[in-house]
Parts: structure tokens; sequence; C-alpha cells
């Protein structure tokens, strides 16, 4: 077991290196099989969810090879195993795509339920819905899902919510069906874009991706290619509000400001300075916090991943501030962790009330997901004392080199291993 320990009252400064994109890893490496040949994929984010990821499509068979640091070869010509067990897939959450994968260029699919963070109710059923619309029947049991088809078939699918996981899977599964799907109310993510890009950089034909109708005509195979993941907008997202929290002044690399936009409005507002350059934003920030008002939304609107970290800020800025959830049900599992370090935060269904206070102050805390976990990171670095957090294999799952970077940065932060005794010895 680790756990972080960090020395808060360190502003940030330098340069920070922006690593490939989470979300979009963890579908554009099942995809690959959809292809019955090589593909090599650049930019890979170094996390536990791309190791899971990796690990299942080596029990499957599959040939991994890592070229280098951040490269990987998959030669899915000699995949056996169409079946992905509980104890692969309990980890994270994106697992699912290897129904779309496997149904795309097997007809066939049988892959556990899916685990990762846990905020809410998070049904497959237009996964599901999609699916079967294509031609597939789909049995969900003991804890499997279970998709075949005789053949695939294009259809108008239209989403009866905006669902980044369901657009995808539909994707994947569409790409080799035949004839035209139409994808309506679609999400319009940049990994979205991304994983499209990807298919189409194998032969696919998937064009409107990024807007809320994406069409996909069917082709009869794909083939294998060189492709670079775009960089990671939440992990971007979250060294900006970090310097913004902190103050300082930090050179975030890397990045395609234009994914940053709904993240940047809100950091001027809350009185950073921001500026952006081609493939870098600078973040600098000197003067108090202001209170301002955040609404999560689907793209381009302010991402949920990032309403955590934004939390943080607002509970140091100076006044009231209202941050309201439209995404998920539950995100505000955090808060709790937040109050016991002196945040003034009321949670009210899905709308959080802020009084910022003058400081937060070092505790033991507890990751309770992903991005909450990087949310503690940036309380901690503003705290006054030490701050210890815990479950930061959470933090793992999306954040390569945290502590490197942060590190670089001037925070004091550090990963310490705790033993069973220790354990024992604190709850005794």
């Amino acid at each position: 077991m680790e756990n972080f320990v960090i020395e808060g009252g360190h502003e940030l400064f330098g340069e920070v290196n922006i690593g490939g994109a989470k979300n979009a890893a963890v579908a554009i490496i099942p995809a690959a099989i959809l292809a019955n040949d090589v593909v090599r994929i650049e930019n890979i984010p170094k996390i536990s969810d791309v190791s899971y990821i990796i690990k299942i499509l080596d029990s499957m068979g599959a040939d991994i090879k890592l070229v280098n640091a951040d490269t990987i070869e998959i030669d899915s010509r000699y995949i056996k195993n169409k079946s992905v067990p509980s104890d692969l897939t309990s980890h994270f959450r994106a697992s699912y795509y290897l129904i779309g994968a496997m149904l795309g260029r097997y007809k066939n699919a049988e892959v556990a339920l899916p685990g990762g963070c846990d905020f809410g109710v998070r049904p497959i059923d237009l996964h599901k819905k999609g699916f079967e619309m294509l031609g597939a029947s789909v049995e969900i049991a003991n804890g499997m899902v279970y998709a075949s088809a005789e053949k695939l078939v294009g259809t108008s699918i239209y989403m009866d919510n905006v669902s980044v996981g369901a657009t995808i899977n539909i994707m994947l599964a569409a790409v080799l069906a035949r004839g035209l799907t139409v994808i309506e109310n679609a999400a319009k993510e940049p990994h979205i874009v991304d994983v499209a890009n990807f298919l189409n950089s194998m032969g696919a034909d998937v064009r409107g991706a990024g807007t809320d109708v994406i069409k996909i005509r069917g082709v009869e195979k794909l083939h294998g290619c060189t492709y670079s993941i775009i960089p990671d907008q939440i992990e971007a997202g979250t060294y900006m509000l970090a310097a913004a929290a902190c103050g300082g002044d930090v050179f975030v690399k890397n990045v395609i400001p234009k994914h940053l936009e709904s993240i940047t409005a809100k950091l001027i507002e809350a009185g950073a300075e921001v500026i952006e350059y081609d493939d870098a934003i600078r973040v600098t920030r000197f003067k108090p916090l202001n209170k301002c008002n955040v609404k999560t939304m689907p793209h381009p609107g302010f991402p949920t991943d990032m309403q955590p970290q934004m939390a943080v800020l607002l509970s140091v800025a100076n006044g009231t501030s209202l941050l309201s959830e439209s995404v998920w049900d539950n995100r505000f599992q955090y808060v709790g962790q937040l109050t016991r370090m002196g945040a003034n935060i009321q949670v009210d269904g899905k709308l959080a009330i802020i009084d910022g206070v003058k400081e937060l102050c070092g505790v033991k805390v507890m990751a309770t997901d992903l991005r909450a976990g990087a949310a503690l990171i940036i309380a901690g670095l503003i705290a006054k004392g030490e701050t210890i957090i815990e479950g930061v294999q959470y933090i793992d799952r999306g954040y390569e080199d945290v502590i490197e970077k942060f590190s670089n940065l001037g925070a004091v932060i550090k990963r310490v291993e705790v033993s069973e005794a220790n354990i024992v010895a604190e709850v005794g």
C-alpha cells in the first residue's frame, strides 16, 4: 500500500509536459483489434488503466510489443480467447470498449461488467440499445455481457442521453457493419474525435465526430496504421488548476488549447492570467482568487472530470461560489475530505455551495476516485502543514508520473510505502 505525503504552502513554477489522453487511450487500444493486422500507437500515457487494458489484450492472445516508453505495437492476428473475465475488467470502467471492438470484428463478445470509480449509477443500457439496433443479441447475466450477431447492419441510432462511452462503443461496432450507421445526439468530447481519427487511419469511414451527428459507413476490413494519441485534456486542466490554486507561474506543454477553453475561461474569471500558445498554455496567479459559478456540461462545456479540482480552488477564493454538477448523480463524495481540511462546502443534491476560507489545513484524507484524488493533491499543495493521501491507486489510474511532475514544479510531495503493520497500529 502507498500514500502520498505533501507539505503545503509552496507556489508552483516551471514547465510540465502533458501525456497522452487517458480517455482516448483506453478506447483506442481495444479498438486496435478491429484490424487483423499490426497497429502502432504512440503517445501512450503511463497509467494503470492502460496497463490493465494491455494485460487484457495479452490474455486474449494479442502480441503486444513495447517499442519505447510511450509507444506500443499490437498484433491482433492471433487472438484466440474472446472471453474476458471479471478479474481483468473490475479495475476500470473502459473495459466495456472490448464489447464493441470484439462484436465489430468477431460478431461475438463475452466481457465481464466493468469496474472503475464509483460516483453514481452508470449503466450500459445505451451501449446495449446501440448494439441491438445494429442487429446484435445482448444479454447481461451473472456479471457478464454476452453479445453476438450473425451480421451487423447499419441503422439510425438516437442517443436518449449524451454518453461518451456509448457513442464510442457504437462507433467500434459499426465500422465493419454493412451499410450506413447514423448516431444522433452523439457526445462531442475531444477523445471521441481522436477515436474516430484512429479508426479512419485504419481504413474506416467515420464522419462528423465532434458534432452531435456521427455517420459511419461500414467497410469490408481495416488495416494496420501508426497513430499518435492526443494530449490529455484533463491532466492539462489539473495542472492549470493547481497553478491557479497554489499561485505561481506554470507553463503547461503539449496541449491543444482549443480543448481547454472552458477551463481557461473559469480560471480567468477566478483571477488567474492565462496565455495560449500553439501547443502550450501559461498560467500565472499572484493576486487573491475570486469567487465564480461553475456548471459542468458535456463538451464543449466545463468538464465533469475537472469539477473536484475546481472545488478546491473555489474553497480558498474570496466570496461564495456555486458549483453545479449536471453529468453524474454522486460526484460530490470527496467533499467530506475537503471539509476535514477546513473547507466550507454545503452540498444540496447536484449543487455545492462553497464559501471561501482563508486557508486549508493538512490532515490525512482518502481518495475515493480518480479526479477526487487529483483534487486532494491540489488541496494538499495549498494547505498549511502536512497532508497524507490514502487510496492513491485511484490517482495512478489517470495521472502519469504525478509525483515527478509536481516535484519539478516546486511542490514538496512524495510517495511512501505503508506496511500492514503500520495500518494495524493506526487502527489499534
